[in-house]
């Protein structure tokens, strides 16, 4: 059974977390934060994506990529030749993708959505801070799934397979919309981005605006959701901003089945506008947790350092995060964060968090982070 359902027994959580040890133990003793390493310069020029107090060092995994030598340039120097058919074509061929669309930031709304082809080994899409992706409130933006027959199946078990990588970084998103809604076969859910398999990282990117499908036990990821990732790699979410998006649940971020390294990042005004839950309370249509971050899935981590998430806000369980995993252990983890005024409709176990492995109400590990 996918989700919470039957663990209502949480609905406290009215007091807030402080500076707890690596055990989770309880609050209240303040402690200075170690020291901690310099993260990597922000090259110049580009806008200041993410948490502006995020100090938490980046592993070179889940850093930016060159693109010096790119094997896509969409446009000729001018707005007008950097069109939605471009971006689609760019992206199908797969390689590292910049724009050439002048000095000026520019805006390309999507007549289509750009899909990757699985026999792309890394696919890299560089905005170089100037470029805008607009779903047009109309349609998803990028899509990525190496279980559709379409974009061509490269191996016997396509679920959870570790190739191609989509790398995206210096670019923004605005007004994706995915409309799909949740049954047994659709891809529902990732307004902006949806990813079944293979890789991810989002590096110093804004998602501004962006909806999915209003409701669904499961459906989620108003900007991202991502699932059967390559486990033994996390999706990356470094130095990202995410405000105003708006899903059935994870206003920002849906996951299962994938592990999910969130960095640097900022999340303001995210909503799980859902109603029921999950699995859907009865005469209801499911949905509403994780304002921010909705995950679940058997076996998997979600590590949340140096990261800010207020004023979102969930109509069920999660104002922040929801985290559930149902089978195999797995631990929420927040680092040197600050969590603060992500009301839960119905009910938490922690301010803003409903946390269940296994079965059971847990409580985050929190270190040396603030959670009210």
């Amino acid at each position: 059974m996918r989700g919470f359902g039957i663990f209502l027994a949480g609905l406290a959580g009215a007091g807030s977390l402080t500076a707890m040890t690596t055990t989770g133990a309880a609050a209240g003793t303040a402690a200075v934060p170690h020291a901690r390493p310099a993260p990597a310069a922000r090259p110049l020029g580009l806008p200041a994506f993410g948490n502006p107090d995020g100090h938490a060092w980046v592993p070179p995994a889940g850093r930016a990529v060159s693109t010096r030598h790119p094997d896509h340039v969409i446009g000729r120097g001018t707005p007008a030749s950097c069109t939605s058919a471009a971006v689609v074509r760019a992206v199908a061929e797969g390689g590292i993708i910049t724009f050439s669309c002048g000095p000026k930031p520019v805006t390309i709304t999507m007549t289509a959505t750009a899909k990757v082809v699985n026999t792309s080994h890394r696919i890299v899409l560089d905005g170089a801070g100037l470029v805008t992706l607009s779903g047009g409130g109309r349609r998803r933006i990028l899509y990525m799934n190496t279980c559709d027959p379409k974009q061509k199946i490269t191996t016997s078990d396509c679920w959870e397979q570790k190739w191609p990588q989509l790398i995206v970084q210096n670019l923004t998103f605005t007004r994706a919309y995915s409309p799909v809604r949740q049954t047994r076969t659709s891809n529902y859910g990732g307004g902006a981005i949806f990813d079944q398999g293979g890789q991810l990282k989002v590096v110093n990117s804004g998602f501004f605006g962006n909806r999915c499908y209003k409701n669904g036990p499961d459906l989620g990821g108003a900007a991202i959701r991502a699932l059967g990732m390559y486990m033994a790699t996390p999706v990356y979410i470094t130095r990202d901003t995410f405000h105003g998006n708006f899903c059935s649940n994870g206003g920002a971020l849906s996951g299962l089945y994938a592990n999910f390294d969130v960095i640097n990042t900022l999340m303001i005004a995210n909503n799980a506008i859902g109603w029921g839950a999950n699995p859907a309370s009865h005469g209801t249509p499911g949905g509403g947790s994780g304002g921010a971050i909705y995950t679940d899935g058997n076996h998997y981590n979600l590590i949340i350092d140096g990261t800010a998430i207020r004023g979102n806000h969930a109509r069920e369980g999660g104002g922040a995060i929801f985290f559930v995993v149902n089978a195999g252990g797995g631990t929420l983890k927040i680092e040197y964060s600050a969590l603060h005024h992500n009301p839960s409709g119905q009910f938490q176990n922690a301010p803003g968090i409903f946390d269940s492995v296994n079965g059971h109400d847990v409580q985050p590990v929190v270190i040396h982070s603030s959670i009210s």
